[in-house]
């Protein structure tokens, strides 16, 4: 991985900001991610994520932190943050911005426990594909103390499959729908693609059934997006 997000976080965080990351995948064209958006403050921040800072409690753990925006808030409001991020430069940029406690760490590689797990922005994406979904739910569960919390977004992207006359054009012999192949550049450059996973709300939360999780959706955002809040079921 070239870490062309952390270099552009880096960029926009020392004043060098000249241009915005562009994304891809392979069901969709270039799109613009706007520099800006990934400092945004709280009251930038869309309903559904404020709603998910709003419900955390105790101990929190921020995955894929970027630049820091949730940790920030969640200090400010006097919680206990962990933050981490497998993008070096996101690191460098969060401790710059104030975020106490930030490690370089992939989610799998967390060890401590918590009393709130956050995983925003699709953060069903990291699960990469479908079949790997109940070895992150199973590892997120160890990392909850007793009546702990994971607060995760994600999409329904079968919209983005629609035709005109609102048919599916689903290939039904290939991958799930929501494994995608994502794509980012940065100032000409090409950051090694990746596998980015959108979840629909019942795989979701059947996946989290088979392995001894409850999901219950929290709300609905305005584009097919939602938020859960996931606990151990209760014996």
């Amino acid at each position: 991985m070239k870490d062309l997000f952390g270099k552009a976080l880096l960029d926009y965080h020392t004043n060098n900001y000249t241009e915005d990351l562009i994304t891809s995948t392979n069901i969709s064209g270039e799109d613009e991610l706007p520099l800006p958006y990934l400092f945004r403050s709280y009251s930038e921040m869309p309903k559904l994520e404020q709603k998910a800072l709003q419900l955390c409690k105790g101990t929190v753990l921020d995955v894929g932190c970027g630049s820091g925006n949730h940790s920030l808030y969640l200090q400010e409001k006097g919680f206990n943050v962990k933050a981490i991020d497998i993008s070096e430069g996101a690191v460098v940029v969060s401790k710059a911005r104030g975020v106490k406690h930030i490690e370089l760490k992939a989610i799998l590689d967390e060890t401590d426990t918590f009393d709130t797990i956050l995983l925003l922005m699709n953060g069903t994406g990291i699960f990469q594909e479908l079949s790997q979904v109940p070895t992150y739910l199973k590892h997120l569960k160890s990392l909850l103390n007793s009546e702990g919390q994971i607060l995760i977004d994600s999409s329904d992207i079968k919209y983005m499959y629609e035709d005109d006359d609102g048919g599916l054009w689903i290939d039904t012999n290939a991958n799930y729908y929501g494994e995608l192949d994502y794509f980012l550049s940065y100032k000409n450059e090409d950051e090694t693609p990746m596998k980015w996973l959108y979840l629909d709300f019942d795989r979701l939360q059947l996946a989290c059934e088979s392995v001894g999780l409850q999901c219950e959706k929290i709300m609905e955002g305005e584009h097919f997006d939602y938020l859960v809040k996931i606990t151990a079921l209760l014996h």
